[in-house]
């Protein structure tokens, strides 16, 4: 695993959310066109058409949205068509990330596809996107594909 901006307190902030139940689920046989904020933790095995906002959110291997997320953490084993700001990032093995990435800590496993900018050791990724950027400053889209070959 790779990680930019790692610390203790990460992995422990990382235990912390794991242990939380989780108190909302999109099931894998719906598909929701809308708008979604929460609180706590929620886990998406289905598919979202629209933006989410919330605390700690986890799509699965089979889950999918099409729109921008704000969380404080994110744990992403699915598909993401969209932008993505949260504290802590996790793109797991085999997950999908097409779209603007900003993240205080970022770990990326191996097998897991990201494609479009990434600002990683943000210290406040909510407020990081109100900041305008200066006229001088470049920005350099990347895409990052771990080749599953090469951990065997």
């Amino acid at each position: 695993m790779g990680m930019f901006g790692k610390s203790v307190n990460v992995e422990q902030e990382m235990k912390k959310v794991e242990s939380e139940a989780i108190s909302s689920i999109i099931d894998k046989s719906m598909t929701i066109k809308c708008e979604i904020v929460f609180k706590g933790k929620a886990r998406i095995d289905g598919t979202i058409d629209g933006n989410i906002e919330g605390e700690h959110l986890i799509l699965s291997e089979t889950g999918k949205v099409i729109g921008d997320i704000i969380v404080s953490s994110f744990n992403c084993y699915g598909i993401l068509e969209g932008n993505v700001q949260a504290s802590m990032l996790i793109a797991r093995k085999n997950c999908s990330i097409h779209g603007k990435l900003e993240a205080g800590n970022l770990t990326v496993e191996p097998g897991a596809s990201i494609e479009g900018e990434i600002k990683a050791a943000v210290k406040d990724s909510k407020s990081a996107e109100e900041k305008p950027s200066k006229p001088d400053e470049k920005k350099h889209p990347i895409a990052v594909v771990v080749d599953k070959s090469a951990t065997k």
